[in-house]
């Protein structure tokens, strides 16, 4: 029997991953070969995708790309031993590019078959809820904050404090919220595990519900993910059907439900509290704080909203106790970080590694450069809010504290990467309208604000006394900052005044642009 590893993670469906599956099925039947075929995520290389991986000796050997039209070729030069093919990868877990990772919360997705709890389980799933079940709330969140986890959703907030104000909170009812509604531009983490890990989701939450004393949890994703949508439903069902959820969490008299919900494709349900409003049936707007939804949340009981994320790095932590995953990391940038490498890159994909290695690490080593070959200019990190990095910061190290330091911040891992043809102005005005599009309306400084920034920008980029308008510019980001009620607005400056610090010579000369500002709409 051979066994043949093939994604359905949504990337590799993008390029073709059915119709490979689809014609190893068939070669396989019509040379009368035995295959079992395993539908996995996938392991980040998405580059190599569809990578097809086949069971030998104990370990995986890769090929890719693989085109449905090359399926043939590779059962006659002898698959699954097709060492010599042009296609052969060799041994995956030896892959430079995935050697020298250290993935603690990424292990599994691309190895197991994600429809599998057997699976999950076999390769170290259920060891982290096995524990939190024999121990008190309290240490449950006393472990987590002394693993030094924080928010990987972007704001980087002790996981460990928002749990204990949850735990400490008085009232009926507690909820875990878990914010897959993963809107940045380049990211991809959390779409990877819901289709490739589900299960360790799921652990994740019902962990933080034994930790705060909750039993109900909603999992929110975001409209443009119908694969990961689907899995995660059938993932619950079958925890359910196991004992993993329900009155009885694998028999200890402890009960946790799980319901998922679909978003409607706004970035501002990303922000918690409109997230919050989004689940309660309205539209997603920010709600003022305080309260925070730690004391009031969900139906206006204590919440504890993490970003998938983090939800699932707390089985690891579980598992292995709060020192071995402190030990990962530097400063107060603790464990390891999902990063998402996209735009115009070579090697696209996801890299996990300890806090600490630096940017030029990221784009140069892992990313390999420009997919066009032209040099590197610049780098967002942090989504569409996030700073624009020059090649020169490409020394800092990858942490909260050292990314903050210099004007930007880690947000959700996604590292977009452009060449020496970027127009920086041009992408300092599409922060403006991005802002302007995505607003929810609630206050002033977002709503209007932004409408007025993609104007003014229009007058820079068309060369109309660029100087003044620049610093009214900066001006308006300073109100933009200062006055908005939430990230979207008080972040949108970031990427618009790192644009005109680190890259000022694309600011001062006009463009044949003829771009309006009625793309953007205020009241």
């Amino acid at each position: 029997m051979i066994r043949v590893f093939v994604p359905g993670d949504a990337a590799a469906l993008s390029v073709g991953a059915d119709a490979v599956a689809a014609a190893i099925r068939a070669e396989a039947a019509a040379r009368g070969d035995a295959v079992e075929l395993v539908r996995t995520g996938s392991r980040g290389l998405f580059w190599l995708e569809p990578l097809v991986e086949v069971e030998r000796g104990g370990r995986r050997f890769g090929f890719g790309p693989v085109r449905a039209a090359d399926v043939a070729g590779l059962f006659a030069a002898g698959f699954p031993a097709a060492d010599r093919h042009p296609l052969a990868l060799g041994a995956v877990g030896d892959l430079p590019w995935l050697a020298r990772q250290q993935r603690l919360t990424f292990v599994r997705c691309g190895v197991v078959d994600p429809a599998s709890l057997a699976d999950y389980e076999v390769h170290g799933g259920l060891a982290g809820l096995r524990r939190a079940l024999a121990m008190a709330p309290a240490d449950i969140v006393r472990e987590v904050t002394e693993s030094g986890l924080r928010g990987r959703g972007g704001a980087g907030f002790p996981t460990g404090i928002k749990w204990k104000t949850v735990l400490e909170a008085d009232g009926p009812r507690k909820y875990i919220v878990c914010n897959a509604d993963e809107g940045d531009s380049g990211t991809y983490a959390d779409r990877m595990l819901l289709e490739g890990d589900p299960f360790l989701v799921i652990e994740g939450m019902v962990i933080a519900g034994l930790a705060v004393g909750a039993d109900k949890g909603f999992v929110y994703i975001r409209s443009e993910y119908p694969h990961a949508f689907r899995r995660t439903e059938a993932a619950i069902a079958t925890a359910r059907a196991a004992g993993l959820l329900g009155p009885d969490v694998l028999g200890s008299g402890r009960a946790f439900e799980l319901e998922v919900r679909l978003g409607a494709g706004a970035y501002i349900c990303g922000e918690e509290t409109s997230l919050l409003e989004s689940l309660e049936g309205r539209r997603g707007q920010i709600r003022f704080k305080p309260p925070l939804p730690a004391v009031r949340g969900l139906f206006g009981r204590p919440t504890v909203i993490n970003n998938l994320l983090t939800l699932a790095t707390v089985p690891t932590i579980l598992a292995n106790g709060a020192a071995a995953y402190r030990d990962y990391g530097s400063g107060r940038s603790r464990g390891t970080m999902p990063i998402q490498l996209a735009g115009n890159v070579r090697h696209g994909g996801l890299v996990e590694r300890a806090f600490g290695l630096t940017l030029g690490e990221i784009v140069e080593e892992f990313g390999g450069g420009t997919a066009s070959g032209r040099p590197v200019r610049a780098v967002q990190v942090g989504g569409p809010l996030g700073a624009y990095w020059p090649t020169t910061l490409f020394d800092t190290p990858f942490d909260y504290e050292a990314f903050a330091a210099r004007g930007g911040m880690v947000g959700h891992g996604g590292v977009v990467v452009f060449d020496d043809t970027v127009d920086l102005a041009l992408q300092a005005r599409f922060a403006f309208q991005f802002c302007a599009i995505e607003s929810c309306g609630k206050c002033t400084p977002c709503r209007v604000g932004a409408v007025r920034g993609a104007e003014t920008m229009d007058k820079v980029i068309r060369g109309q006394d660029p100087v003044a308008h620049l610093g009214l510019v900066r001006d308006l980001c300073e109100v933009m900052r200062d006055g908005s009620l939430c990230a979207l607005g008080g972040l949108t400056p970031m990427p618009v005044v790192s644009a005109m610090d680190h890259f000022p010579e694309d600011f001062d000369r006009p463009r044949n642009s003829d771009r309006p500002a009625q793309d953007c709409a205020a009241d």
